[in-house]
């Protein structure tokens, strides 16, 4: 796929989804590419929010926003979307013109009564409230102008003014540079970060690298805090690898006795602290007569010392401390991405971050982007065939996106006549992300105030469900979990597009509507017919939402708009409020008798228990052939390594090494429970040190 198909997609995707959904094109490409932003780690979600006007002679314009509470980032967005084939370009006065009017949406609502002439309960009203509470608090205001127009050649800087002493940053993002980063090795934004810009030589650093090792070189440096703080102050939370993001956005506060140590004890920081572990690829080291520097580095991601980091900047900012005594210790791992694989690239940073977090409370729920079960959705989902629907003469798949971009990159390299195959075997509207599996699971499980979060809050919300549930028994999740999935998935989709389309829905706050929804029409199943519940099934084999559920979900939706607009609510921002357990608590006191032919849609409890059980037995099936598989695709001299280093560190019992004879052996090939604990001996070898790719394989 090259950008031009790339864009006619999203041409096209946009038509489809307004024709569908009655909102305008720009709203429509404003969700579009938001949502790709927020995969690729951009973005941390994202609230439609159009408003168009003047006041004191000031245009203003916003199509929708997003707050990042960890690095106190407020991101205003707006649209220039004209929908044609033919290429324009989106000329400097142009863009230099959206991006003030974004600018004065903020002036206009934080220093004029504005805000009076706004209804209450609509996402501008919210939108406004966030600006002025925030007010204090924010740190940078990013303003994104999404445009479908290529950005002339001539735009080499914009110059926005601050606003208040604020920084306010303008990005440009057209359909070349959302193309770049869908389709980049690794589905994100890559970080390239010139030292030079920062301080004169670059960072001091001394090569530690003492073994011959080809996946990376190691590198220990000092980085003075300005400099830290800058960088920090430039990328903000884009500098935390995404699993330390989210451990310590919603467990950990900035820590106390580092910003105690700043203020009281600058000179004692280097001694007291335990520095910063960072990976990142195409590192450039300069050797002078000062010694080394590295001078330049991408995709430099801190995976421990976040919080040393932001509270190192949050000090200078908040409490104007100076920084000229504080130094911080770094260990860079330089990853050679010329000599392994994406995934193993990925397995690698994740292994390093959860070896250098052992010390804190960090749990493999925090990894969850690595953990087995999204490989298991993965590989359900590529055999896993969806009943064909509409009169069509042949079966679609449902395609799990275990990787950011990893649907975009699969049609790279394809031919036309390929890539129309690939379409139809796994249609656009069948995609599923890992973050939208979280959302209508999480849904499900009656949490609509988690969900209402975002993308980030709620997958690491669903992690620590998963993560707990997986190591109790992993089987539950299967195929007819992955089928549920989907059914859940089509029900969301039918409210999304149906919702728009209904005389009391005046726009906004779709997404909370048609999540509260779910959960609400989950939980009154539940209350109103005893150990009872949804067939998901019925949806799958069907593969679109049967009529009466379409009408009850309908009502439901009304009812759930009523309440969390409701003028009694504890929160005047609607937004907010969503997030709120209270909230959750306010829609399920809505009185909604569901009707008794729903029955025939349903399961008993003991009706759910066999299939529930048939499911699991076919996975521990699979699980076993999966652990024969790996084992035999193991040399005989890997076992013996993998023999010599487990009992050299005594990390096995008897018992186990009866079975690693088997293995060495190979004749007969180790069953499927003895297959099971081998590979459970060499995860054990792995965390003690065992390098599993210089073992005989």
């Amino acid at each position: 796929m090259d950008v031009n198909e790339f864009k006619n997609d999203l041409f096209q995707e946009v038509k489809v989804n307004s024709s569908i959904t009655g909102e305008g094109s720009s709203a429509c490409c404003a969700q579009i590419m938001a949502d790709y932003l927020i995969e690729s780690d951009v973005l941390s979600d994202y609230n439609p929010a159009y408003y168009k006007g003047q006041k004191r002679r000031m245009s203003f314009r916003v199509n929708g926003y997003v707050y990042d509470d960890f690095d106190e980032t407020m991101t205003l967005i707006i649209v220039d979307y004209d929908g044609v084939e033919e290429d324009r370009t989106l000329t400097k006065s142009v863009a230099t013109n959206m991006f003030k009017q974004l600018r004065n949406t903020i002036q206009v609502a934080i220093e004029t009564d504005f805000y009076k002439d706004i209804e209450i309960s609509t996402p501008c009203a919210d939108l406004i409230d966030l600006l002025r509470i925030n007010e204090k608090r924010t740190r940078r205001y990013r303003l994104l102008l999404f445009t479908d127009g290529a950005m002339s050649d001539s735009i080499k800087t914009i110059e926005i003014n601050d606003f208040n002493g604020i920084p306010v940053e303008p990005q440009i993002w057209d359909i070349d540079r959302l193309y770049r980063v869908c389709v980049s090795d690794q589905g994100k934004q890559i970080l390239a970060i010139n030292f030079l810009d920062y301080c004169e030589e670059g960072i001091p650093c001394l090569d530690a690298s003492s073994l011959d090792v080809n996946q990376y070189d190691s590198y220990l440096g000092v980085i003075p805090g300005t400099v830290l703080a800058n960088i920090y102050d430039t990328y903000g939370s884009k500098l935390l690898e995404g699993n330390v993001r989210s451990f310590l956005s919603t467990k950990v506060a900035v820590n106390k006795k580092i910003r105690n140590t700043i203020l009281n004890a600058p000179e004692m920081f280097f001694a007291f602290n335990n520095g910063i572990s960072v990976t990142a690829s195409n590192v450039k080291i300069n050797e002078t007569n000062h010694g080394r520097f590295i001078t330049y580095a991408e995709d430099f991601q801190i995976i421990n010392g976040g919080q040393t980091t932001a509270s190192i900047s949050n000090a200078r900012y908040r409490d104007k401390a100076s920084l000229d005594k504080i130094f911080v210790q770094m260990k860079l791992t330089a990853i050679d991405k010329n000599e392994i694989s994406n995934d193993e690239v990925d397995n690698l940073i994740q292994n390093i971050s959860r070896s250098s977090n052992s010390q804190n409370k960090v749990s493999d729920a925090d990894f969850f982007a690595s953990h087995p079960f999204h490989r298991r959705m993965e590989q359900i989902s590529r055999h896993t065939f969806a009943p064909a629907e509409y009169g069509a003469q042949y079966e679609t798949i449902w395609f799990y996106e275990r990787a950011r971009g990893q649907y975009l990159q699969e049609q790279m390299r394809l031919t036309p006549k390929q890539k129309r195959a690939f379409g139809l075997k796994n249609p656009k509207n069948k995609l599923i992300k890992k973050t939208d599996l979280a959302k209508v699971q999480n849904c499900w499980l009656e949490k609509p105030h988690i969900v209402s979060k975002g993308a980030q809050t709620n997958f690491t919300n669903f992690a620590d469900y998963i993560d707990a549930q997986w190591n109790k028994d992993d089987t539950q999740f299967n195929e007819r979990y992955f089928k549920s999935t989907a059914a859940l998935l089509l029900m969301l989709k039918y409210l999304e597009k149906a919702i728009p389309k209904q005389i009391w829905y005046q726009g906004g706050y779709r997404a909370n509507i048609i999540y509260y929804t779910l959960s609400l029409f989950h939980m009154l199943i539940k209350k109103q017919f005893y150990e009872k519940d949804l067939d998901l099934m019925i949806i799958w084999n069907k593969q679109d939402v049967p009529e009466l559920l379409q009408e009850i979900l309908l009502e439901l939706a009304e009812l759930v708009l009523d309440d969390i607009t409701d003028d009694s609510r504890k929160s005047a921002n609607v937004t907010q409020w969503c997030k709120k357990e209270d909230c959750w608590q306010s829609v399920k006191k809505i009185h909604y008798v569901l009707p008794d032919e729903l029955d025939e849609y349903l399961l008993s409890s003991e009706e759910k228990k066999v299939e529930n059980r048939n499911a699991k037995k076919e996975q521990r099936v699979i699980n076993g052939i999966n652990y024969q598989t790996e084992v035999i695709s193991h040399s005989v001299e890997f076992w013996v390594s993998l023999a010599t280093f487990v009992a050299e560190n005594r990390l096995i019992s008897v018992k186990e090494a009866s079975i690693l004879k088997v293995a060495i052996k190979m004749n007969p090939i180790p069953s499927e429970k003895q297959s099971k604990i081998l590979l459970s001996i060499l995860e054990r070898a792995k965390e003690n040190g065992f390098n599993d790719s210089a073992a005989g394989d």
